[in-house]
């Protein structure tokens, strides 16, 4: 059985992304006008094919948006079968 966590403690969304490879993003086009670039995802260069759908962008400005967006971090550490996980989105902070 795999469980999921929810944080919004920028260390441990750093630490979690970094040991998957994963970095900060958005994704090109989804923002409402031009100073935006769109949606905030993490994404996993090495396993992605979608490289040029996503525009990487530094931690600090991840985070400025994620928090003015009052954001959580829901992810999963390893899946049901033990191996690690790569599952993670962004909900609502209650």
């Amino acid at each position: 059985m795999s469980t999921s966590k929810q944080t919004h403690d920028h260390d441990e969304i750093k630490n979690w992304a970094a040991e998957r490879g994963g970095v900060p993003a958005k994704v090109k086009g989804t923002g409402g006008n031009s100073d935006d670039e769109g949606i905030l995802r993490i994404h996993f260069p090495e396993n992605s094919e979608n490289q040029d759908t996503l525009k990487e962008i530094p931690w600090e400005d991840f985070f400025q948006e994620f928090d003015e967006e009052n954001l959580d971090f829901l992810y999963q550490e390893t899946k049901a079968d033990g191996e690690v996980s790569t599952f993670h989105k962004f909900v609502k902070r209650q």
